[in-house]
């Protein structure tokens, strides 16, 4: 439903019409400027709209992008490429209980948001700033407050260069505004200074360095005298509930009341994110161990009953590395993105063999030595190895690891290779000699999991983590 309070007089009356589609305004946006449009969406459950704010605005502070001044809170997701073509950005921003300052923008905004559990009131001014210094009034007359309700899905578009400022509906009740994505559909529109041109060139803008204040003498004047409903013209939007009703009255104070909890529930922190990534398969069997691998000089004077190599060939966003930084990230990749299959099945396998004395771990046999106590051999003063080997070139590197038990010893070759044509090669081969005859019977109970699953996933796993961007 729409309802619109027209006139600025106390006998200020209401008009409301009904909708079956989204409940929209469209206001004036100035001369030759795009209209100010605002469409509610959906409503959420009650208090959904604190819940957002707080999860969304405690994960957006964690962001490497983040910025927080000007009472908005805001973090840059996706920034221009501008020799792709593409002047576009994404941004959240949050506007809590104390609202924020006017302000305005220099290019068109774009944005959708989910208004807190008190709602939230859009406030745009159409008066240009030759309008506003000719006669400080026109600001005041060129208003026009959008009164959003609680918990509810919205939409905003506008050009920047209207005045504007965000709100909570429900003025003292400590309810956020709402909170929102942004899309600046060109960083490099409207009347940019020079300096903050280039700025933008650089990838270094954010919605501050964006951002135009009220000047001081009518922001102090609005302050000292702030205009409120229904001394400004306003439209109320609604979904469900008609407004001024008794309804709505309820609905509003229940969801206030939801809200309240679920500021406090949030107050206790936020559950971590995860980012899972499936990928079709790539790691090879090879029938050999390379020329130079260090696994060929291990074990040397004993039967070797099992021996196998894999290889993953991929090609990194961060070619700058060198094959020990490669290897260093693979190595924390065994110990960090361990696959959750494995660790199961390590973990079945610790309780069956700890009566008998045999050596347990929680990661994979072949690189299970990486959790042994520190050793006077490191690799990059971290991981523990027996002996390890970088070309003077740099693009080799590769470390050996294993340990003795009672019933067999294993050696394991964790290598990187630098490919002529810009790949990476990544490559874990095991060779195991059997010390007893318990200790053929085991190899001859894993040999197949061990080839097919278990060295595959950790191999897998590892080099997807030694590739994943650095965090944000």
């Amino acid at each position: 439903m729409n309802a619109t309070i027209a006139d600025g007089s106390r006998f200020a009356h209401r008009q409301t019409r009904s909708t079956a589609s989204f409940p929209f305004v469209s206001l004036p946006g100035g001369p030759g400027r795009v209209p100010i449009e605002v469409n509610l969406v959906a409503r959420l459950g009650r208090g959904a709209g604190d819940k957002l704010f707080f999860e969304a605005a405690a994960r957006q502070r964690s962001h490497s992008r983040f910025v927080d001044e000007l009472d908005e809170p805001s973090a840059r997701l996706g920034g221009t490429d501008f020799k792709a073509g593409d002047a576009t950005a994404l941004y959240t921003f949050g506007v809590g209980h104390r609202g924020h300052p006017f302000h305005r923008h220099a290019g068109h905004r774009v944005f959708t948001a989910v208004s807190g559990s008190g709602g939230a009131q859009l406030r745009f001014c159409s008066a240009t700033l030759a309008d506003i210094e000719r006669d400080p009034g026109n600001f005041v007359r060129g208003l026009h407050h959008v009164n959003v309700p609680a918990d509810c899905l919205f939409t905003v578009r506008f050009c920047g260069a209207v005045w504007h400022q965000f709100a909570p509906l429900m003025e003292g009740a400590r309810h956020p505004a709402f909170f929102a994505l942004s899309t600046h559909t060109n960083e490099l529109g409207g009347d940019l200074s020079e300096a903050l041109r280039q700025r933008v060139l650089a990838d270094e803008a954010d919605i501050p360095s964006l951002t135009e204040l009220l000047p001081q003498a009518v922001a102090r004047r609005i302050a000292a005298s702030p205009p409120r409903s229904p001394a400004v013209p306003t439209t109320e939007l609604s979904l469900h509930d008609r407004p001024g009703g008794l309804l709505e009255a309820a609905c509003r104070r229940y969801r206030s009341l939801a809200g309240n909890v679920q500021r406090w529930r949030f107050r206790l922190g936020t559950r971590p994110g995860f980012v899972s990534v499936f990928r079709h398969p790539k790691v090879t069997a090879s029938p050999v161990l390379a020329p130079d691998c260090l696994l060929r000089g291990e074990l040397r004077d004993r039967a070797i009953h099992h021996q196998d190599s894999f290889l993953v060939t991929a090609r990194p966003a961060q070619p700058h590395r060198n094959a020990a930084d490669w290897l260093a990230a693979l190595l924390a990749g065994f110990l960090d993105n361990r696959p959750v299959q494995v660790s199961r099945m390590m973990a079945l396998r610790n309780v069956l063999v700890r009566p008998l004395g045999l050596r347990t771990s929680p990661l994979g046999c072949p690189v299970s030595s990486l959790l042994a106590p520190a050793s006077c051999l490191l690799f990059r003063g971290r991981f523990p190895v027996r002996s390890q080997a970088v070309s003077d070139d740099g693009r080799t590197a590769q470390v050996i690891l294993g340990a003795d038990d009672k019933h067999l010893v294993f050696r394991t070759c964790v290598a990187v290779r630098m490919l002529d044509d810009g790949a990476v090669q990544f490559s874990l081969s095991d060779r195991v000699a059997c010390t007893n005859l318990f200790g053929r019977f085991y190899m001859a109970a894993i040999a197949a999991a061990h080839r097919r699953f278990v060295v595959p996933a950790m191999l897998s796993h590892a080099v997807d983590a030694a590739l994943e961007p650095q965090e944000r």
